[in-house]
C-alpha cells in the first residue's frame, strides 16, 4: 500500500473502516489524504475503530495533530476508487520524522518552556 506522493515510506492501516469519521488538523487541512492534492474534495474518510480508538481520537490521519475539520478524498482519488482501499490513518512516523528526532537530539535543542 502506497502512501502519501512525498512519502513513500509512510504506511497507512488498510483495516475495514467503521463509522467514525476521519478529521485533519490545522496544518493538513483541505488536503486529499492519498495524494495531498488541495482540490475537489469529495467523498469523506472514515477510518477503523482501532484507529479512532482513545488517544486517537479525533486526531488528524496525516499527522496526528488535534482534529479540527473532516478529511476529504479528492475526486481524482474518487474516481480511481482509492476511497475503497481501506482506512487511510498513517500508522507509523517515517524517516523525515525519525531523523528530525536524531537530529535535534544530537545539537541538544529543547522544547522550550514559555
Amino acid at each position: 500500500s502506497t502512501m502519501a506522493k512525498h512519502h513513500p515510506d509512510l504506511i497507512m492501516c488498510r483495516k475495514m473502516p467503521g463509522i467514525a469519521i476521519g478529521r485533519l488538523c490545522e496544518k493538513c487541512d483541505g488536503k486529499c489524504v492519498i495524494c495531498d492534492s488541495h482540490v475537489r474534495p469529495a467523498t469523506l474518510v472514515r477510518v477503523c475503530d482501532e484507529c479512532n480508538y482513545g488517544t486517537n481520537e479525533g486526531r488528524c490521519v496525516i499527522c496526528g495533530g488535534v482534529g479540527v475539520s473532516d478529511a476529504y478524498y479528492c475526486k481524482g482519488c474518487t474516481l480511481l476508487e482509492k476511497d475503497r482501499d481501506g482506512c487511510p490513518k498513517i500508522i507509523n512516523l517515517g524517516a523525515a520524522r525519525t531523523d528530525l528526532f536524531y537530529e535535534r537530539k544530537k545539537y541538544g535543542f529543547k522544547p522550550r518552556d514559555g
